[in-house]
């Protein structure tokens, strides 16, 4: 990440600042940004909810959560950390505002600037994004603000739109931040970082030479303690419509004018626009056994935990290459990989394996870089096999790694827009994903520790899904 001019006065206000999301995520990369130098010398974070407690009791909070979920490394620098933190309660809306105005003017008066720029970030369910922007504009906390709103921005085509015009009754565009955080992840960026840097994967990076491209997140995870949060949202719109079609629009874009936020949206959005809209017919949809069992689902739910897709992207590029797309709960791996399949060359050599030659990304922890191909076996007859070449890139000399939401929340504090969405790309998301809503397939049980239903197989035919119960 280049040098990035030391950031000014910052107040940070986290809403729903002790749900599951703040705490798992929000809070340690805070945390570790602090801990890196790169917030500054005055900063403030203020958490908000409907509870009224002590600036003391949130602190603790936080040092429990962090200690939970940050890799529990708190003794250094927390006692700076700590006292840069308060809470507000109360609650939030139109009509009545809490203790969060006062809570602001507070922290202005503490850092002495009255203008610090204020940083909102909405850690709450969707459902609440609409209410918590008109109330921002309607209690003075809009004006010159940034604002994160968290996945997903919409649960359907016309939600979206109802959304989308009431956020911006009150905030001009470049205030808003739609996160995602696949896209912060490292690994994520080398998508476009080693195609466009390398012209041996540029001159390859199309439907001459690949076959299918799979974009493959299979978890091991139950839905923990975000049923209820689960059971109304789904695999479709919790990871397919959201981190994997961004991950597609990574892997799919045309070359941008140049790696500036402008550049780069317009790129992923201009390729979403050319996504087919999702055939029912080549979307397998999945629910794990026992999942009715658990608390705050419905006994009679339909709702999916398992989604397989094939997607096809009309451009000249990719004409007539599938991306397949997977991810589920309760599999019997936890994986998340991008594999850009080649075909096989014509010529002399036969029975070469149709998985043979892949470029894989792994997106988790710091990202690996693999390439397997095609080679003769040691011996004395032509046997082919295949081997891999790695590169981890947490070797990389002088590799500082952040968080994938620590970079996203650097990025809004610094005002960069470029690794989120823009409302018309979420659009075409939501017509690309309409016929699915409209129309979804049966959702079929299958055993928790499975790969999910068979019938998700005969989607990646002929090369088969490279991630499997067997692969390391």
């Amino acid at each position: 990440m280049p040098d990035r001019p030391q950031l000014g006065p910052t107040i940070f206000v986290l809403f729903g600042a002790t749900g599951d999301l703040s705490k798992r995520m929000v809070l340690p990369a805070f945390f570790q940004l602090a801990r890196s130098g790169l917030l500054g010398s005055r900063w403030m974070l203020i958490g908000t909810g409907r509870g009224t407690v002590t600036d003391d009791h949130f602190r603790a909070h936080v040092r429990d959560s962090l200690t939970q979920f940050g890799g529990g490394h708190t003794d250094d620098g927390w006692d700076d950390f700590a006292q840069r933190l308060r809470f507000a309660g109360g609650g939030f809306t139109p009509e009545d505002p809490g203790t969060l105005p006062s809570a602001v003017q507070d922290a202005r008066d503490s850092l002495g600037v009255p203008d610090a720029q204020l940083v909102h970030y909405l850690a709450l369910p969707p459902s609440t994004f609409a209410d918590t922007t008109r109330a921002l504009g309607a209690h003075d906390l809009a004006r010159g603000s940034r604002v994160v709103y968290e996945k997903p921005f919409g649960t359907s085509q016309s939600a979206f739109r109802e959304l989308d015009a009431a956020v911006h009754e009150v905030l001009d565009e470049k205030q808003i931040y739609r996160i995602d955080h696949f896209l912060g992840k490292e690994s994520t960026q080398n998508l476009h970082i080693l195609r466009f840097a390398n012209g041996l994967i540029e001159g390859v990076w199309n439907r001459e030479h690949v076959e299918q491209v799979q974009i493959d997140v299979p978890e091991t995870l139950d839905i923990d303690d975000r049923a209820r949060f689960y059971d109304a949202t789904g695999a479709v719109l919790d990871m397919l419509v959201t981190h994997l079609f961004q991950v597609a629009a990574e892997i799919a874009m045309e070359p941008p004018q140049s790696l500036g936020a402008d550049d780069l949206q317009s790129a992923r959005e201009s390729v979403i626009g050319a996504f087919r809209p999702l055939d029912p017919a080549e979307v397998v949809l999945g629910q794990y056994e026992g999942y009715r069992d658990v608390d705050g689902v419905a006994d009679d739910s339909e709702t999916e935990t398992f989604v397989a897709a094939r997607l096809w992207v009309d451009t000249d590029r990719w004409r007539g290459v599938p991306f397949l797309l997977r991810t589920g709960k309760m599999l019997g791996v936890a994986k998340q990989r991008v594999s850009l399949v080649f075909r096989s060359p014509e010529g002399p050599l036969s029975d070469i394996p149709p998985d043979g030659a892949v470029l894989t990304f792994d997106l988790s922890g710091d990202g690996e870089i693999d390439m397997s191909m095609v080679v003769k076996e040691p011996g004395p007859d032509d046997e082919l096999s295949v081997g891999h070449l790695s590169l981890p890139l947490d070797t990389v000399p002088l590799g500082h790694a952040l968080a994938p939401y620590s970079r996203l929340v650097l990025d809004v504090l610094h005002g960069d827009r470029s690794l989120f969405t823009r409302p018309d790309g979420l659009a075409h998301v939501w017509d690309v994903a309409d016929p699915l809503l409209n129309r979804p397939p049966a959702v079929k049980l299958y055993p928790g520790g499975s790969m999910g239903p068979p019938e998700a197989d005969k989607l990646a035919s002929p090369c088969g899904w490279l991630v499997t119960q067997s692969t390391g």
